[in-house]
Formats: structure tokens, sequence, C-alpha cells
């Protein structure tokens, strides 16, 4: 399921190792813009030399923003597991117990448990599996 959900995201997003690449890609054209700019300023050429510093500049602040923000919006894309419940109730039709717990490998509806029921000591099945669904933080515009 995770592999699913990581295939999903690379197919619609940009992978992050792409992004900082063409990031690296940028600062080193942009550090040799202002190498350009010192060599175009010691020759005496300022007007090219600012032209050239300015470039630089802004190349490097902007790929420095853009690796602090690929980076930061990393981290905040995790994804938690959500919680699988598996609700067992008891066969007998006199009995009403119902329980649920933790989801176990091999649970599937209408599997019947060798566990005996705690107040009729009848058969007990499983009779739903489900994720619990937090309920998200409502989030008021003011």
């Amino acid at each position: 399921m995770a592999q699913e959900q990581n295939q999903q995201s690379t197919g619609n997003k940009i992978s992050t190792t792409y992004v900082t690449f063409i990031v690296l890609i940028v600062i080193v054209i942009s550090i040799g813009a202002l190498f350009l700019a010192g060599n175009a300023y010691i020759t005496g050429d300022q007007l090219t030399a600012g032209f050239l510093a300015l470039i630089g500049l802004i190349a490097m602040t902007l790929s420095v923003f853009i690796l602090f923000q690929s980076r930061r919006q990393g981290v905040e894309m995790k994804i938690e597991a959500p919680k699988v419940m598996t609700t067992i109730e008891c066969t007998n039709k006199t009995c009403s117990s119902k329980s649920v717990r933790e989801y176990q490998r091999g649970d599937y509806v209408f599997k019947e448990l060798d566990v005996a029921c705690e107040k009729c000591q009848g058969k007990q099945m499983i009779t739903a599996i489900y994720k619990e669904v937090k309920e998200k933080e409502k989030t008021y515009g003011v």
C-alpha cells in the first residue's frame, strides 16, 4: 500500500532529488556568474560586473530558498498509517456480545475464531474490518 502511494506521489509531483539536482546546477551557474562579475570588475567593465553580480545573487537566493522549501515540504508530508480495527461478534443469536480489537494479519470478514465467547462460550466471528477516521480540526479563516 505504501508503494502504491509512493508511485502515485512520484507520478503527480516532481521528486525532491530531481529538484535538488536542478537547484545545485543553478547554484553552480550563479557562482560562475559571480566569478565572471568579479573578473569583469577587475578589468574595468563595471556595468557588466554589476549585471552579472545581480544575476548571480538573485539566482543563488532563489536556489537556496527553493532548496529549503522542498526539504521542509518533504518533512511535512509524512503519512501516518491509519489504525485498522476488527469487530468481533458472538454467533449465538441470544448472546449480544460484541468486541473491537486492532486488526491482526489474517483477519477477514466472516472468519470464525477459535476463541470462545466470554458470556455464553459460543463461537465468535469477525463481522467488520474498518479504519479509524480521525476528525480533522476545524480551522476558521480570520
